[in-house]
């Protein structure tokens, strides 16, 4: 079962970071397999409200395009260095492929072995000299152990082509001498007496006991085969290890974390019928053919607290949506399937994702309950919003009890720590919590943060204009504001691009809006923000 991704918006705050954690413990729970993830780093007051209840952060997603390891490639297809170039060849023609993967005993990838470099093995009959095993010569032979002193085998081949007289007299051997012989019991005598490596008895030649005895006393490796001379000599350069073949070359690995896409251009350039996955310790996972490379599976994802594709992670359209759960209005994103959406005019996608629990009758655990209590107060700003309703006060309510900590005294020090400004730059605290989308073709970029004291931003206000001018101009944005919401006097200070103003103005029925403007009562971006921009810029 292929794990699924759950995530929130990019600019991640405490709900869509909470919703995406607490979520993904019920699916578990109830036998699926999921895991929380975040597009960005978490700001003050999320990093507050995990620390406090000790819950780890989701990992970073990046994006969710897809990549070689969500094609179905042949996982584990490859044949290890010391196997022999006769067992490759039959795992090729088992397998059904051209080519496999060669590794070591760590698995990283040395090289490959393909039917052309054994029929070229073949061809150039290179049979007088093995670097092997005394396993793979019984196994490529079809041998049978006699005695065996060593593991490895490496040496020059010798056939008895010649009279036992001559051989006897012309033919000399040494220590790493390998003879293929049969019936010629004076020239299996001198071999044993020259302390060869090998004797290969062909034709199931029998030594005579002397024979035996004696090259028991000199260590003499000895095999026995049904074969006769002629087909040991044709498979024994078969029976050298895999790796004195395996063709290495780097241009043709692919990384399983490498983009399909990139790939399709790769393989357009290269057209290989096959290519070896590894990973980034280049460990080999398995090989890559032509048959499989449309064989391939989006990533499934669930999304929470946003439903937009421009506020949702790079590549979500090659991605498989499976659900939502959010309490925003609904973005024009389609899919291909029928799936489930869970939407609610709420303060809170925790608040929904409560819900669940309660739906699904699962236990809430101790920290799950306290950060789904935190995400709760902060997208309701303690309940002050007008997004604020009463199924998000009885979630809170529950939680708390769960928890064993007052939402009063915790909410008030979470916001505390959430507009702290400390250590961040101008840029920094713009994109700390914002949603960028587009209406009519125009971009729309609106970032909000909370003080408990609006001094510390007055001292820095126009820097702050002058950055969003800077950035609408580079990116292009038709708006570009920041509401900086005081929880004290429950209202939100402005600051905007100067091409903002017009629209801003009629958003907000203003006669002549100046930056810092404060707009009394206004806190949620959600209900009183957004929705007036947007109502603005489709009635043009």
């Amino acid at each position: 079962m292929k794990e699924v991704l759950i995530f929130g918006h990019k600019k991640p705050d405490t709900d869509s970071c909470v919703s995406a954690i607490a979520l993904s413990y019920l699916k578990n729970k109830l036998g699926e397999k999921t895991s929380p993830r975040v597009l960005g780093r978490i700001n003050n007051e999320t990093k507050y409200v995990l620390n406090y209840f000790h819950v780890k952060p989701p990992k970073y997603l990046n994006d969710v395009k897809l990549q070689i390891e969500d094609v179905q490639y042949l996982e584990n297809c490859y044949v290890e260095e010391h196997d022999s170039i006769y067992s490759c060849y039959k795992y090729l023609q088992k397998n059904n492929i051209n080519s496999v993967p060669v590794v070591d005993s760590f698995k990283k990838i040395k090289g490959m072995i393909t039917n052309n470099l054994i029929l070229k093995e073949l061809i150039e009959e290179k049979y007088n000299n093995i670097y092997t095993s005394y396993q793979n010569v019984l196994d490529t032979i079809d041998g049978k152990e006699i005695l065996k002193y060593d593991s490895k085998i490496v040496g020059e081949v010798i056939s008895t082509a010649y009279r036992s007289t001559t051989f006897v007299d012309e033919i000399m051997l040494k220590e790493d001498s390998i003879l293929i012989v049969g019936n010629r019991y004076s020239i299996i005598e001198y071999a044993i007496k020259n302390k060869i490596k090998m004797i290969v008895l062909v034709s199931n030649t029998t030594m005579k006991e002397e024979h035996l005895q004696l090259a028991k006393e000199n260590h003499i490796n000895v095999i026995s085969t049904p074969l006769n001379s002629l087909e040991v000599i044709q498979l024994l350069s078969l029976c050298n290890y895999a790796k004195t073949i395996a063709e290495n070359k780097e241009k043709l690995y692919v990384y399983n974390t490498d983009y399909y896409n990139d790939f399709l251009d790769k393989h357009a350039k290269l057209k290989r019928d096959s290519y070896p996955v590894i990973n980034k310790n280049k460990e080999c996972l398995g090989l890559l053919t032509t048959n499989n490379i449309y064989n391939k599976e989006k990533k499934k994802v669930i999304l929470v607290d946003h439903n937009e594709k421009i506020q949702s992670v790079d590549g979500i359209e090659e991605a498989e949506i499976i659900e939502v759960i959010d309490h925003h209005k609904l973005g024009n994103f389609t899919t291909n399937y029928p799936i489930d959406i869970k939407t609610m005019p709420i303060g809170s996608t925790s608040t929904i994702v409560y819900s669940l629990y309660e739906e699904n009758h699962i236990d809430i655990p101790k920290d799950i309950a306290g950060i789904m209590m935190g995400a709760i107060l902060s997208d309701t700003l303690l309940f002050k919003s007008p997004t604020t309703t009463s199924l998000d006060r009885y979630a809170v309510s529950k939680l708390e009890e769960i928890c064993e900590v007052d939402h009063n005294s915790f909410g008030l020090e979470m916001i505390k720590q959430g507009a702290s400004l400390e250590g961040k730059t101008k840029e920094e605290v713009l994109y700390s919590d914002f949603k960028g989308f587009v209406v009519d073709d125009k971009k729309v970029g609106i970032g909000q943060i909370y003080t408990m004291d609006y001094s510390k931003i007055h001292t820095v206000a126009f820097d702050y204009v002058h950055l969003l001018n800077e950035i609408s101009k580079n990116e292009n944005y038709y708006i570009l504001a920041l509401f900086v919401t005081d929880v004290v006097n429950n209202g939100s200070y402005v600051l905007f691009n100067d091409n903002s103003k017009m629209e801003l103005e009629k958003s907000f029925n203003i006669n002549d809006l100046q930056q810092e403007y404060f707009l009394e009562n206004v806190i949620s971006r959600k209900k009183q923000i957004i929705p007036n921009i947007m109502e603005t810029l489709e009635k043009r």
